[in-house]
């Protein structure tokens, strides 16, 4: 609205600045947070109100501004206008609905709100929860990388509704036979891809050896197999692919995409994955390259 105000001028729906207002109710949450007291609560309620009640202005105010800025155009700024209008209708809605679950969440303590948003800029941004207990929730989308031998990536997915681990097994075998026209000898996963069907399917498919332990097992035989060694081998080398999605996130920025919306985060989680590809492939090929060292008998 400020950047419509400088192109246009002060015409129509004059825009009150109330960044003021909201820093205080703010600091005034902030403060009243630190009491877990009833009277901390209220005051915390109070100060809540306030802010929906200023926020709701700004959003009214939108609304005017949006209605009224093709009256506002001069001739040489109808692209910024438009892209302003355009921007301002995304944004009412989304704010509309955190205003909504504010009065949902704070007002009446109702934590389940109809079509909840956790970002008005990233509205697809879904709560993750991971249930650690330094991090029991992390917001974004779900990301499955699918490795092979010497570290090397051979498939990746971002997710638009995050999906059960025990529904991503068979597609992954599915994907590996496609690619390289066979099963692969071995297939490992933590304990959230297990399910005896999934087991069961993936030595249909023509898995060798299927490493992915059940916790909950009663049974002698499963858990006589699982401390089996190839069993564990297999399960330290998934460990040691935990490791591949640590160095993608700290070598390639992938714990915060750079390009926006879902296709932006696909598009960066590729490029994190070509350029560790590279690396990889290059140790291998110059480990390769390297002459064997000659001894004289």
């Amino acid at each position: 609205m400020k950047r419509v105000t400088e192109i246009s001028g002060r015409v129509g729906t004059v825009m009150r600045d109330r960044m003021r207002s909201v820093k205080r109710r703010i600091l005034e949450i902030a403060r009243a947070s630190r009491d877990i007291s009833e009277k901390g609560k209220q005051k915390r309620i109070t100060a809540y109100s306030k802010l929906l009640e200023i926020s709701s202005r700004v959003v009214g105010q939108a609304k005017k501004f949006s209605a009224e800025i093709t009256r506002k155009i001069k001739r040489g700024s109808r692209k910024i206008l438009r892209k302003a209008k355009r921007q301002l209708e995304e944004m009412i809605p989304r704010v509309e609905q955190v205003l909504r679950q504010t009065r949902q969440r704070v007002l009446r303590g109702d934590t389940r709100a109809q079509g909840k948003i956790v970002s008005v800029f990233e509205p697809q941004t879904e709560v993750i929860r991971k249930g650690k207990a330094g991090k029991p929730n992390e917001f974004g989308k779900l990301v499955k990388i699918q490795e092979v031998e010497n570290q090397i990536v051979t498939h990746y997915e971002v997710f638009d509704q995050r999906p059960s681990d025990s529904a991503l097994l068979t597609p992954s075998i599915e994907r590996h036979i496609e690619q390289f026209g066979k099963a692969p000898e071995m297939a490992t996963g933590d304990a959230g891809f297990f399910s005896a069907a999934n087991e069961a399917k993936a030595e249909e498919l023509g898995v060798h050896r299927v490493a992915v332990p059940s916790q909950s097992t009663k049974s002698s035989q499963r858990k006589q197999r699982q401390k089996t060694r190839w069993f564990k081998k297999a399960q330290k080398w998934r460990t040691g692919c935990e490791g591949r999605i640590s160095v993608l996130k700290r070598r390639h920025g992938l714990h915060r995409s750079r390009y926006r919306g879902t296709d932006g985060m696909r598009r960066f989680v590729g490029l994190g994955v070509i350029a560790d590809n590279l690396i990889n492939i290059g140790q291998v090929l110059f480990a390769a390259s390297k002459p064997e060292p000659q001894t004289q008998s």
